[in-house]
């Protein structure tokens, strides 16, 4: 499937603007086409070439994706370079946004996607890294169906931006989430030790999320990126973990199942 790429800026509470980078299905014999939206969230670079050629990727299954900069606050929509000075300036942004500013960031996202004529208005979104967290935090909206997270950093400690509201913390809140998230980790990640995974998983058992929940044997942190990944990169693992995208992405947001029942107790047969 052809895409078109473009952006749209919208303004945020915080008197900046939020560049929205967009990957638009294209299929001219169909002009009256509609297709789900996804959020793509980045990494502490901001929309860089791998963040974009995932999004191209998903856009390419037949979804409109939409990437914010997600460091408006400090700077332009400019992505930051894969070395000491782009690393330390990200995580120095990661940590002094607001929390609340990340939630505005996914709810302007959510009101233009919404907002195309060609969107269903089903919604989901994923994300890598910081990406993963801000992914989490946008299932908190009832509009977000499906949401995919790369490890999800800074989850499991409730360290990601300030805020003076420890219940907004994104643990505390993993209640709201009323869609289906999958969560995919690597082993040897150090910034999600195995105790922050098991948090995690455990708190979305105890608030009975509908979720799946993935550890990969030796893959590592960012095992997603396809550049100066620090030879983490790991193309047969990425591709496994986009098919079980797209079945969650094309399962939950391209077809109308009704609501979902639970299924109670499975049968104790052989």
């Amino acid at each position: 499937m052809l895409i078109k790429e473009s952006y749209h800026d919208v303004k945020t509470s915080y008197g900046t603007t939020n560049r929205l980078f967009v990957y638009h299905p294209n299929l001219p014999e169909y002009p009256n086409a509609k297709f789900p939206g996804v959020i793509v969230h980045s990494e502490i670079y901001q929309v860089t070439g791998p963040v974009a050629r995932f999004a191209r990727q998903i856009a390419g299954q037949g979804f409109i994706v939409v990437a914010p900069s997600v460091y408006h606050n400090f700077m332009d929509s400019s992505a930051l370079p894969y070395d000491k000075d782009g690393t330390d300036a990200g995580n120095k942004y990661k940590a002094e946004k607001p929390l609340e500013s990340y939630d505005e960031d996914n709810k302007l996202v959510i009101e233009y996607l919404t907002s195309l004529e060609t969107c269903t208005g089903k919604i989901g979104a994923t994300g890598m890294c910081l990406g993963g967290h801000i992914a989490y935090r946008a299932a908190f909206d009832p509009r977000v169906l499906a949401a995919v997270t790369y490890f999800g950093t800074d989850i499991h400690s409730s360290t990601l931006g300030t805020t003076k509201d420890e219940s907004n913390y994104s643990l505390a809140r993993t209640g709201e989430i009323k869609g289906e998230i999958l969560t995919i980790f690597g082993t040897e990640d150090p910034h999600v030790p195995p105790k922050g995974r098991d948090l995690i998983r455990q708190t979305l058992r105890d608030n009975n999320v509908n979720f799946s929940f993935f550890e990969i044997a030796g893959a590592q942190h960012a095992f997603i990126r396809d550049e100066f990944s620090k030879g983490r990169f790991d193309p047969a693992v990425t591709g496994i973990c986009f098919q079980m995208l797209l079945e969650l992405f094309n399962r939950v947001l391209k077809l109308d199942l009704g609501p979902r029942k639970p299924a109670g107790e499975p049968e104790m047969v052989c």
